[in-house]
């Protein structure tokens, strides 16, 4: 876990406040961790989810079928 001491605005404040009351968090950095998890899922990339990485991984060891003549097997 990682601490910060960080300055925010009023209007930030205020949206953080917001996020807590909505969610019924206990603190701050609880509103903060789940603005940072709603970012990730809608904003990243999917190259850079841990899921994505995670989907990877997981068909690198699906079974492959070899095709000699793609365009053969695959055009109509």
């Amino acid at each position: 876990m990682v601490k910060a001491i960080v300055e925010i605005d009023e209007k930030a404040n205020r949206v953080l406040n917001i996020i807590k009351a909505k969610h019924g968090l206990k603190d701050k950095s609880q509103a903060i961790n789940l603005m940072a998890q709603q970012f990730e899922e809608h904003l990243l990339e999917p190259e850079l989810r841990p899921e994505f990485i995670e989907s990877l991984k997981a068909s690198k060891n699906e079974k492959t079928i070899k095709v000699s003549d793609f365009t053969k097997k695959y055009s109509k």
